[in-house]
Formats: C-alpha cells, structure tokens, sequence
C-alpha cells in the first residue's frame, strides 16, 4: 500500500469534457484509519468537499460542490493510487454525477510544496 494521503495537495492534469476541475483546482486530502476527505477550489470552482474511504489503493468518495455560476453539483468517484516515476503521488479517477447527466475520468497528480511554502488548511 501506498503512503497516506494526510496533508497532501494534488491538482488535475487537465479537464475533462463533463467536469468543472481544471489544472487551477487544487484538493488537500486529509487520511485517517481508512477514511479520507478533502477541500477543494480554484479555477471555476468556489469551495468543493469530498469524503469517503480508502482500502488498499482505492478511494472511493462522494464529492460536492459550488462553482463560480453559484451551482452546486455532486457526484461519486473511485480513484485508483500510483507512484509516479519521480516519487509523487497519482490518483486515476473514475467519476459520475448524481446531480446532472455526466460521467467521466480524470487524474489528479501530487503538488509538492515550494521552498518554506505552507499548505493550506482548509
């Protein structure tokens, strides 16, 4: 198994065509005894939340959010956890919306921090 994600940035690699994220959003996971949530926001999105759990390398979570329009929107996700070949952390993700019609995958990639830069604590 992978390390935790408890106090790790990631940010998507692109946007997909029925998703709000983009390379802007940036999510901080927090991870405890196999439960995991995060806060989001950037580029269209105001302030989003996820909650779910990890077993292995399998995150599977429940998402809701605001964007910049001031809709709200909700979905599931499974993300699947990798090491990328420079040591950071990937998560390939698998999602649908329960509130509107879509589906679709995306990735999301570990920020690491800059020099004496603090993570934000949302």
């Amino acid at each position: 198994m992978l390390p935790s994600l408890d106090g790790l940035v990631f940010a998507p690699t692109g946007r997909a065509a029925a998703g709000e994220v983009d390379a802007a959003t940036r999510f901080t996971y927090r991870e405890q005894d196999g439960r995991v949530w995060a806060a989001y926001r950037g580029g269209e999105i105001v302030h989003g939340h996820l909650v779910g759990t990890r077993v292995g390398d399998v995150l599977e979570f429940r998402y809701v959010q605001l964007n910049t329009a001031g809709e709200t929107a909700g979905g599931h996700c499974v993300s699947e956890l990798s090491r990328l070949p420079d040591g950071r952390l990937r998560l390939d993700e698998t999602w649908t919306w329960e509130s509107r019609a879509g589906s679709g995958t995306s990735t999301v990639e570990e920020v690491l921090p800059a020099r004496n830069e603090t993570r934000p604590s949302y």
